[in-house]
């Protein structure tokens, strides 16, 4: 129930937001946070421009992802998701926190999302490799069989990519090549040996509903 607003109170839905930016995320919270950010996701300031919040939209026919990321960070939003007509896709914010703050920080320059150089620190946890690839990755089909990988990084500059591909080679033994795609990078992992051993690290995070991405 909310309170009416009276002089000199606050409403109970302030205070509740209060609690929530005093509360910090879960490793499987922070996990889709960042996996997100890497994706499709994107960090905001809040109408005061004080902090930031997180933003994600997914596409109608992807409602069940969009759920299941409104289902684990419903505890730091205050509204359901809607429909946005126009794009016919659904979407929904978090409350501004800190933690998000701190994210924005890492992955922001001048408004611009970045891939860190640190970015290793964050894509050793298998959710977030996870959820960046139900975002921008997908099967490449040739003669209906399943022979690689894009991780679409296209939005990243080469040498974020390049940084990238390193990475995942260093961290996960992942062979990979910068493919050119439309004037820009993406990562394309076509090794056997490779493109099974991303599967296998990825696929027990990976919906049901989004297992096509995988071939």
């Amino acid at each position: 129930m909310v309170i009416p607003r009276e002089a000199g109170r606050i409403t109970y839905s302030t205070e509740v937001k209060n609690l929530k930016k005093r509360s910090s995320f879960s490793d499987i919270q922070r996990a889709i946070l960042i996996g997100s950010v890497l994706g499709d996701g994107h960090l905001e300031t809040d109408q005061y421009r004080a902090s930031y919040r997180a933003r994600f939209a997914q596409s109608v026919k992807q409602k069940d992802y969009l759920l299941w990321k409104y289902n684990h960070l419903k505890d730091f939003v205050s509204s359901k998701p809607r429909l946005h007509q126009a794009s016919r896709s659904i979407l929904f914010s978090t409350i501004s926190h800190p933690e998000i703050s701190e994210l924005a920080e890492v992955f922001y320059r001048e408004k611009i999302k970045i891939l860190p150089e640190n970015i290793s620190e964050f894509v050793s946890n298998p959710v977030v490799l996870a959820v960046w690839f139900m975002d921008d990755g997908n099967a490449i089909i040739r003669n209906n069989k399943t022979c690689g990988y894009h991780l679409n990084t296209q939005s990243f500059t080469k040498n974020e990519n390049e940084n990238i591909s390193a990475v995942f080679k260093d961290i996960y033994g992942i062979e990979n090549l910068l493919e050119k795609n439309h004037g820009k990078y993406r990562l394309r992992i076509m090794k056997k040996l490779s493109r099974d051993k991303f599967r296998e690290i990825i696929k027990e995070h990976i919906l049901d509903s989004m297992k096509y991405k995988l071939g």
